[in-house]
C-alpha cells in the first residue's frame, strides 16, 4: 500500500472514478472513535470533518445521510490500532480487517459457522497454514455481507467462498449471483489481513495508508 500525507489527500479523492475503489488504512484510536474516518470523508465530500453526517441502514452498517450517500458510498472496519476503508461511487463497498494473531479455536467456529465445503477445505490444509486461511475466509465473509447490507447476522454459512491459497472468489450466495461479485485479499501492513468485496464489474482496486492519522 503507498503511504502519503495528508496534504495529497484532497488531490487522490478528487480523482476517485466510477471505476474504482479507494481503500485507505488508517490509524485506529478508541477514544478518538470515527473522527479519522468522518475527516476522511469530509476531504472526500469537500466538507469539515463535524459537517459530515453518518446515519445507521437498515441492519445497522454506518452511511453517509443524504443527500450525500447518493454518490459516494463506504465501509470501514477496525482490529487493533488498525482501520481499513473503502470508498466509491455507485458501488456499496464491503471491507474487512483482523489482526493477524494465533487462532486455536479456528476449526471449531468453522464447524459452527462456515458452510461445509470451506470447512474440509481448511480441513485439509497444514496446521501452519490453517490458522491465516481461516482468518482470510473470516474476513471475506465478512466483506461480502457488509457490502450486502446485512453483516454477520445474516449468516456465514449462507455463502460459500474459495478458500486460501486459491484466488478469492464467490461461490454460492444465498438469494443472489454469486457471479456478479468481486471480492480482493489486501495485507494492509504485516500485522493485519484483511478482505474488501463488492457487487457490480471489475474495478480497479487502489490503496494508501494515511500516514498522519493516528
Amino acid at each position: 500500500m503507498r503511504t502519503t500525507l495528508g496534504q495529497d489527500v484532497a488531490g487522490i479523492a478528487a480523482g476517485l472514478g466510477k471505476d474504482q475503489v479507494h481503500l485507505w488504512r488508517l490509524g485506529y484510536d478508541r477514544a478518538r472513535q470515527r473522527e479519522p474516518l468522518r475527516a476522511l470523508l469530509g476531504i472526500y465530500l469537500g466538507l469539515p470533518a463535524e459537517a459530515v453526517a453518518l446515519v445507521e441502514g437498515e441492519h445497522g452498517k454506518p452511511q453517509l445521510a443524504e443527500p450525500w450517500d447518493r454518490w459516494l458510498q463506504f465501509n470501514w472496519s477496525h482490529s487493533g490500532e488498525a482501520a481499513l476503508v473503502a470508498i466509491a461511487r455507485d458501488c456499496s463497498p464491503g471491507v474487512d480487517i483482523e489482526r493477524l494473531r494465533p487462532r486455536p479455536r479456528a476449526m471449531q467456529l468453522a464447524e459452527r459457522f462456515f458452510h461445509p465445503e470451506e470447512t474440509a477445505a481448511l480441513a485439509k490444509l497444514d496446521e501452519s497454514r490453517r490458522e491465516q486461511a481461516f482468518l482470510q475466509l473470516w474476513t471475506a465473509k465478512e466483506a461480502v455481507l457488509k457490502a450486502l447490507g446485512r453483516g454477520i447476522a445474516f449468516g456465514l454459512q449462507r455463502l460459500q467462498l474459495t478458500v486460501a491459497p486459491a484466488t478469492p472468489c464467490v461461490l454460492w450466495l444465498e438469494g443472489d449471483d454469486a457471479t456478479q461479485w468481486q471480492l480482493h485479499s489486501v495485507c494492509p501492513d504485516v500485522g493485519h489481513i484483511a478482505s474488501v468485496a463488492w457487487r457490480g464489474p471489475t474495478r480497479e482496486l487502489a490503496s494508501w495508508t494515511l500516514a498522519d492519522s493516528g
